[in-house]
């Protein structure tokens, strides 16, 4: 059994597409996971190492950092060596790292651990997709949204089990280290069932494209819902907080019914694009956000907001999907290049989003701030043609 030049249509799969596409979604998993893990316990590593609000803030951009960085330079390693070597060597060593970031004696140390984790998470993104976009090409037909669904169940796990540590009083590094070992092992099961592909042997394969025509209509896409869904992420129970003011409860409510009904709308994701297609679906997820966001900041009361934040969620559900199978469907390039040109700049949004949301909080209030956020959702549906060309 011969692996193939990934640069071809063909790929051999070592098991059978069924299997490939299991360990793919374990990896999703493993990857929602640990991420999960550590924002959990941000408060307790925060507490451990007496940090103020601005300068854990500061550190945690080490984790954005270092996946930019690494973005561009994992799309060049996959065509060098394989997403199957890649996926599994980033895969564990992002589980590895875990336990790093509880081990940190302060501030610098700790930012160190972030974007090590960062850049191993990047190059795991880029691995892992270019990975579900070859085993969703030999399917036929969209598993994409499947495959994010499974990060976003694994972030729901992390969660709950980083609630569960918490409220036993386990310290972090127990915790990690149980977590990443556990996270190991999953990964080390499923790593046989990767799709194999041989490294290419061209010397001039570029470290880097920059996106040009529809696929830079991809990247733009993928910056305006990662900057959306970090904006969120923030920012939604801060709204929701002051949308009820009596009620302190509700506040995390507001992130929940995004989460939840993005989660929602992942699971059944691949259902809908193959009923609808991606263009409508981009174009209609687009235009859901854009109008239940709208709603909430018009009517501002709890249940309107609510509401409205859980539009935003299942409207923004399957847009990084349907963009990543379609950038790694590009005419005339590795797809793992193109997806890291259109995640990179995917990534820049999600770090800019909650400071620009901020920073327009201060000028115009949070309510006008997140219009923003409108905004950029209708130009998901306005940009929705860069994926005609490859997903009808």
């Amino acid at each position: 059994m011969t692996p193939l030049n990934p640069q071809e249509a063909t790929i051999t799969i070592p098991h059978s597409v069924r299997g490939a596409r299991i360990a793919i979604a374990t990896m999703f998993f493993v990857g929602g996971l640990t991420f999960s893990t550590w924002a959990a316990r941000i408060p307790a590593i925060q507490e451990k190492l007496e940090l103020s609000a601005s300068t854990l803030g500061s550190v945690l951009l080490g984790l954005t950092i270092g996946a930019i960085v690494s973005m561009p330079f994992a799309g060049w390693l996959v065509v060098r060596l394989g997403s199957q070597r890649v996926t599994t060597v980033a895969a564990v060593i992002h589980c590895m790292t875990l336990p790093l970031l509880a081990l940190a004696t302060g501030p610098w140390t700790l930012l160190l651990a972030l974007t090590l984790t960062g850049a191993a998470n990047g190059i795991l993104n880029i691995a892992m997709n270019d990975q579900a976009v070859a085993v969703e090409k030999l399917y036929g037909r969209p598993i994409m949204s499947s495959f994010h669904a499974l990060f976003s169940l694994g972030g729901m796990a992390g969660a709950a089990i980083g609630a569960g540590m918490s409220y036993l009083k386990v310290v972090p590094l127990y915790h990690f280290a149980g977590v990443g070992l556990f996270a190991s092992l999953l990964v080390f099961t499923a790593l046989r069932s990767l799709l194999v592909t041989e490294p290419t042997t061209q010397e001039n394969t570029p470290l880097f494209v920059r996106p040009k025509g529809e696929l830079m209509g991809l990247a733009i896409i993928a910056f305006c819902v990662l900057l959306g869904e970090g904006a969120m992420a923030d920012w939604s129970a801060v709204y929701m907080a002051q949308a009820a003011p009596k009620d302190p409860g509700m506040a995390p409510l507001g992130y929940a019914a995004f989460s939840g009904a993005m989660a929602f709308g992942r699971i059944n994701g691949d259902w809908l694009i193959a009923r609808v297609g991606s263009l409508t679906m981009l174009r209609t997820g687009g235009m859901l956000a854009a109008t239940g966001l709208s709603a909430a900041l018009i009517f501002n009361e709890p249940l309107p907001v609510l509401a409205g934040f859980a539009f935003v969620g299942f409207g923004f559900s399957t847009v990084v999907p349907i963009v990543f199978s379609a950038a790694g469907s590009t005419p005339g390039m590795p797809s793992s290049t193109a997806l890291a040109a259109v995640t990179t700049l995917g990534y820049f949004g999600f770090l800019a989003g909650p400071p620009v949301i901020g920073w327009g909080a201060d000028w115009i209030t949070l309510r006008g701030s997140l219009m923003i956020v409108v905004v950029l959702s209708v130009m998901i549906a306005v940009l929705a043609s860069s994926v005609r060309k490859r997903k009808a």
